[in-house]
C-alpha cells in the first residue's frame, strides 16, 4: 500500500466519472420534469373542476403546482414557475427532446434553450421542430452554447419563420431593466432594451471611461462601472490620479440635474455610532457591512424601528398604523412564504388569522404579531386556496409561520431580520385579549383567535355592496368636481383672451381707450390668469331649465 500513498489518481477514471454523474443528473433531473408535469395533470384538473367560472378567485393549476415545487424545492417563484413550465413543455410539446433527457443524452441547459426558444413556435409545427432538434441532438458529440442556440434558430425559422417574427416583437415588448443584489455590498444591473439603445449606452459608458487620464489607477472596467454612476446623474468621470497637474481636473466636477434617490437601510445604533461592526441590511440588496452603513449615514435621516404598541381601536381596524407596517417589513424582510425572496417593501401585509369585518374583535386583529409580508403571488394562493386540502398558516409568538401544503408537509419560514439583528426578536410578550377592558397600559398585544369558518362568496358580496354603496355616495361629488374643473379650465382660457385683447388694443391705440359698446371689458387692467384656490364660477343669471321637452 506504501508505494501506491504518492500515485496521482487516474485522469481517464476521473472523467469516466464526470461523464457517468453527467448523465445521471440529466436523468434524475427528467424524473423530476415528468413528476412535475403529473402534479401539473392533477392540479389543473383540480382547479378546472372547482367552478366553471371562477372569475377574480380563480388559483390556476399552474399556480397551483408553482407553489408546491417552489416550496419543496425552497426555490424562489420565479424559478419554480421556470421549472413548471419546463416540465409542461416537455411532456405536451417536445417528448422526443424529454426522451434524449432521460437517456442522459443532453443536459437541463440545453432543455432550457429549446424551451424558451421554441415557446412561440406554432402548435401544429413545434412537433417538426421537435422532431428535427432531436435527430440532430441525438448525433452530436459536443456543442457549445452558441452553436445551440444558432441550430435551436435556424429550424425555427425554418419550419415556421412567423413564430421568428413574433418572438422579436414579443422580445421588444417584454423589454426591461433589473437590479439584483450581490455579494459585498454590490449590485448587477441587468436590461433588455432596443440594440440602438444598447449602443448608445455603450458609446456613452465608453466614452466616461476613456475620458480620464493616463495615471488613472483603476482599470477599465471599474473605470465603466464608476462611469455608469456618472452616466446617471448626468455628469463626467471624475478622474483618480491624485495629481495636481492632471490635464483633466475638475472635468467630472459639473452635475448638472442630479437627482437624488430614497434607499432604506436598517442598522443598529451602535454601527451607526462606531461602536460596532454589526453590518446593516439595504432593503431590496441585502447584506452591507458597517463602514458602508456608516457612509450612508453621514446624510440620512434616522428613524427608530421598534414593536410598536397598537391600542384597541387600532387593532380593529383593517389597515395597520405607519408604525406597525413598518415593523412588519423591517422583521420579515421578504415575502414569509417558503423560499419566496421578494422585498418585503413591495409585498402585502396580511392577517395571518383572517381579518373578521363582521365583528373586528373576534379575531384576525390588526396588530405586529399578527400581520405578515406576502407577495401578491402567496397572499392569493393563500387567501383562495386555503382549508383542509389547501395551504395553511399559523405564526407563532417569536414570529415563526408553520405552513401546511395541501399535501400535508410542514414548512417553517422565520423573520429574515431575526438572523441579522436578534435584538428585535420579543419572545417574552404578555398574552394578548380582545377585550378592550383587559388592554394593558401600555398598548395592545396579539392573541390566538379561535379561527372561524369563511364564507367567501358572502364576503365578497359584501365587498361589493360597500364598493357600491362607496361608488353611488362618490358620483356625485366627482361630477360637481369635473364641473368645477371645467370651469376653471373655461375661465383660464377666456381670461388669457381677454388680456390678449387687451395688448392689442395697447399695441394699435397706446393709452387711448376703445369706444366699443360691444367689449367694454376692453380698457380694464390685466386679469391674472391663474385662479386662487377656493375660486368658484358665478352663479348663472338664467333659471334652471327642466330636464323633459315641453312635447
Amino acid at each position: 500500500m506504501v508505494e501506491h500513498m504518492f500515485e496521482l489518481p487516474d485522469p481517464d477514471a476521473a472523467l469516466s466519472v464526470v461523464e457517468d454523474t453527467y448523465r445521471e443528473e440529466s436523468k434524475l433531473i427528467a424524473r423530476q420534469l415528468a413528476a412535475i408535469a403529473d402534479l401539473l395533470t392533477v392540479r389543473t384538473a383540480e382547479a378546472e373542476g372547482i367552478d366553471p367560472d371562477p372569475g377574480w378567485s380563480m388559483i390556476t393549476g399552474f399556480t397551483r403546482t408553482c407553489a408546491e415545487v417552489g416550496a419543496a424545492l425552497n426555490m424562489a417563484p420565479a424559478e419554480a414557475s421556470k421549472l413548471v413550465v419546463c416540465a409542461e413543455a416537455l411532456d405536451m410539446r417536445l417528448p422526443r427532446i424529454a426522451a434524449l433527457l432521460a437517456e442522459g443524452r443532453i443536459d437541463f441547459r440545453c432543455v432550457r434553450a429549446v424551451v424558451t426558444r421554441t415557446e412561440l413556435v406554432d402548435d401544429d409545427l413545434v412537433a417538426k421542430v421537435d422532431e428535427e432538434l432531436a435527430d440532430r441532438f441525438r448525433h452530436w458529440a459536443s456543442w457549445s452554447r452558441r452553436r445551440l442556440i444558432t441550430t435551436i434558430d435556424a429550424v425555427v425559422h425554418a419550419i415556421d419563420p412567423e413564430g421568428v417574427k413574433e418572438r422579436r416583437a414579443t422580445a421588444d415588448y417584454h423589454r426591461y431593466c433589473s437590479v439584483t443584489k450581490q455579494l459585498y455590498g454590490t449590485a448587477l444591473v441587468h436590461a433588455r432594451v432596443p440594440a440602438t439603445v444598447g449602443a448608445r449606452i455603450e458609446q456613452r459608458i465608453t466614452e466616461l471611461a476613456k475620458s480620464v487620464c493616463a495615471k488613472d489607477p483603476r482599470t477599465m472596467d471599474q473605470r465603466r462601472a464608476d462611469a455608469f454612476d456618472a452616466l446617471t446623474e448626468n455628469r463626467g468621470l471624475r478622474c483618480q490620479c491624485g495629481r495636481d497637474d492632471c490635464p483633466v481636473r475638475g472635468a467630472g466636477d459639473d452635475e448638472p440635474n442630479r437627482i437624488g434617490a430614497v434607499i432604506h437601510v436598517i442598522a443598529s445604533a451602535a454601527t451607526v455610532r462606531g461602536d460596532s461592526e454589526q453590518p446593516g441590511y439595504l432593503q431590496g440588496f441585502g447584506v452591507i457591512d458597517a463602514a458602508q452603513v456608516r457612509d450612508i449615514a453621514r446624510n440620512a435621516a434616522f428613524r427608530s424601528v421598534e414593536e410598536p404598541t397598537v391600542t384597541a381601536e387600532q387593532a380593529r381596524r383593517y389597515r395597520p398604523t405607519a408604525a406597525t407596517a413598518r415593523w412588519v417589513r423591517v422583521r420579515d424582510l421578504t415575502c414569509r412564504y417558503p423560499g419566496c425572496d421578494r422585498p418585503a417593501e413591495c409585498c402585502d401585509l396580511d392577517h395571518t388569522t383572517p381579518f373578521n369585518h363582521t365583528d373586528p374583535a373576534a379575531g384576525g386583529l390588526t396588530v405586529p404579531r399578527g400581520l405578515a409580508a406576502y407577495c401578491r403571488e402567496h397572499h392569493r394562493v393563500k387567501t383562495f386556496l386555503t382549508g383542509r386540502n389547501g395551504w395553511r398558516d399559523v405564526q407563532l409568538d417569536d414570529g415563526t409561520i408553520v405552513w401546511t401544503s395541501p399535501t400535508g408537509r410542514e414548512y417553517r419560514t422565520t423573520p429574515g431580520a431575526y438572523d441579522l439583528f436578534p435584538q428585535l426578536r420579543r419572545q417574552d410578550a404578555p398574552a394578548p385579549s380582545a377585550d378592550p377592558d383587559d388592554t394593558p397600559a401600555e398598548g395592545f398585544t396579539l392573541g390566538r383567535p379561535t379561527p372561524r369558518k369563511r364564507n367567501r362568496r358572502r364576503e365578497r358580496a359584501a365587498r361589493v355592496r360597500r364598493a357600491r354603496r362607496m361608488l353611488r355616495e362618490q358620483r356625485p361629488i366627482n361630477a360637481a368636481q369635473r364641473e368645477l374643473d371645467r370651469a376653471r379650465r373655461h375661465e383660464i382660457k377666456m381670461r388669457k383672451r381677454r388680456n390678449y385683447s387687451r395688448f392689442l388694443r395697447f399695441l394699435f391705440k397706446g393709452d387711448k381707450p376703445s369706444n366699443s359698446p360691444f367689449a367694454q371689458w376692453i380698457n380694464e387692467p390685466l386679469e391674472p390668469e391663474e385662479l386662487p384656490p377656493d375660486w368658484r364660477p358665478p352663479p348663472s343669471p338664467y333659471p334652471p331649465q327642466p330636464d323633459d321637452p315641453p312635447f
